[in-house]
């Protein structure tokens, strides 16, 4: 082989070495970028049932691609333990979700989905997943879950944690710590509430989100008692003055000090973000959220208010009338 021919083989196989390698940086690039929903998998599923739960899941997409991504014990240690859990690495998962893209301003939308026939996920609703997830920092995504057998839920909701941080966007360790203790604190509210005569879910996520709106109205100097305020007034509004107890607005209070405290409210898309919400919820629970406001479902103090300025006016009427 002469002394020319080599040279200019050197030079074909460093340029080819080059361009493999940029080749290589696209591909990784294009792979963290991707805007292709995400399933995440409980580690504990058999074969069968991650077959199953990857059709539940992905039957929207009709038939367009996503990535998948395993959630294990180690999932559940790094995004739910720093909120008092005790997981660990031998911690089973079962749950599981989709996290899908949106377009900006779309805000959040969680639909719990069946596995063959039964709805598993037997503690958290649609309306704390939403809300869980406006306080963690998540924006603009549909989100499915659903879980082969039944189990509580937490489990998707770390996947849904890792899978948004998998697409680039960092999530503010703060803001999901208080984002699960605002799923603890809603869970137990509506459970000790279940069954009562007055009381959905839905009012209450309702009214947290509308808490959240007008907090970040004020942004992260709003004081304790301005929060206390909002709270009655948001409970007020829908219609769970005579429901909620004054342990459990105390719960909702401290919460959304957490909230507040956790930098949430520094986010500019964290006010658009829970007025969606609000929309949301309010769409999805149309029956409940029109007779809230209907003269026969207002609470004692309003009613009573009334019947004061009815009786003035009367008085008035007939002086000068």
């Amino acid at each position: 082989m002469s002394k020319q021919f080599r040279s200019k083989f050197k030079w074909v196989a460093l340029a080819a070495t080059l361009l493999l390698g940029m080749s290589a940086l696209q591909t990784a690039h294009a792979d963290t970028s991707s805007d292709d929903p995400i399933v995440t998998l409980g580690s504990s599923l058999t074969s069968s049932q991650k077959s199953g739960t990857l059709s539940t899941l992905t039957s929207s997409l009709n038939g367009a691609s996503y990535q998948t991504l395993t959630v294990d014990g180690d999932t559940l240690v790094k995004y739910l333990n720093p909120a008092g859990e005790s997981f660990t690495s031998s911690s089973g998962v079962w749950s599981s979700a989709m996290i899908q893209k949106t377009s900006s301003g779309s805000g959040i939308n969680v639909k719990i989905l069946d596995y063959n026939g039964s709805n598993n996920i037997t503690t958290i609703t649609a309306n704390q997943y939403k809300n869980a997830a406006l306080t963690a920092g998540i924006a603009d995504a549909n989100i499915y879950v659903t879980s082969a057998t039944p189990i509580d839920g937490s489990g998707a909701l770390a996947g849904v944690y890792a899978a948004y941080a998998k697409t680039g966007n960092t999530l503010n360790t703060k803001q999901v710590t208080a984002a699960q203790n605002e799923l603890s604190t809603l869970s137990g509210i509506t459970q000790a509430n279940k069954n009562k005569d007055g009381y959905t879910d839905a009012q209450l996520n309702n009214a947290v989100a509308g808490a959240k709106k007008e907090m970040a109205q004020k942004g992260s100097n709003i004081t304790t008692n301005q929060i206390t305020t909002i709270v009655n007034q948001q409970i007020t509004n829908n219609n769970l003055t005579n429901v909620i107890t004054n342990n459990q607005k105390t719960e909702i209070i401290n919460l959304l000090v957490k909230i507040r405290d956790s930098g949430a409210l520094d986010s500019s898309s964290f006010k658009t973000q829970a007025n969606s919400l609000m929309k949301n919820i309010q769409s999805n629970a149309k029956g409940i959220f029109s007779k809230i406001n209907t003269t026969e479902n207002q609470n004692l103090l309003q009613k009573l208010w009334t019947a004061i300025v009815n009786f003035f006016s009367s008085i008035y009427n007939s002086i000068f009338g």
